[in-house]
């Protein structure tokens, strides 16, 4: 696996390392032993998959609050996705940051959310399906978000939003 380390504090984009053949490619997408000599949080707890109809769909921007922050590691499997996190870290130096990169079926890349930070997405195309490996089980009573459009992050979304839940439509201002 290729680490690539993106602006916010501690979030990568990895690529696989494909080994190539005439019948395809094997690549590894997740190990332990990379991810400690990274320093990046094992992923393992728990597996969830994401499936929008619609291209224009935005999930998000979600995390959980302590004892059940979580780290997440984020692969799309079919279709293509806007993902973005957001840095909600106070004590981290890209505090209230985002970025942001494209996951496709295609390209096989993963995103890295460290914990502390919000995620969200939006689909690119219909039929989007997204894989995500996390650091600790859902817990509702921690789950938190901030709202997609908070104009203290200014995320520059790619597509009207056609799609997307009461939830995630009102959250409060994010408060520094």
């Amino acid at each position: 696996m290729i680490f690539e380390r993106l602006a916010l504090a501690g979030a990568y984009i990895i690529e696989l390392e494909k080994m190539r053949d005439d019948r395809g490619f094997f690549a590894r997408s997740y190990c332990d032993e990379d991810f400690t000599a990274h320093s990046l949080e094992p992923v393992r707890e728990q597996c969830n998959i994401s499936f929008s109809t619609r291209n224009g769909t935005l999930r998000g921007m979600h995390y959980q609050e302590e004892p059940h922050a979580e780290a997440k590691l984020v692969r799309c499997t079919r279709g293509a996705l806007f993902d973005v996190i957001i840095d909600l870290r106070p004590d981290s130096s890209t505090y209230c940051q985002w970025a942001a990169t494209t996951l496709t079926a295609d390209n096989y890349r993963m995103l890295y959310v460290p914990r502390g930070c919000a995620h969200g997405f939006q689909t690119l195309e219909d039929h989007t399906e997204v894989f995500y490996q996390m650091s600790q089980p859902y817990s509702a009573h921690n789950a938190r978000g901030v709202r997609w459009n908070d104009p203290l992050f200014l995320i520059k979304w790619p597509l009207p939003v056609t799609s997307i839940s009461e939830r995630d439509q009102s959250y409060a201002d994010f408060v520094k």
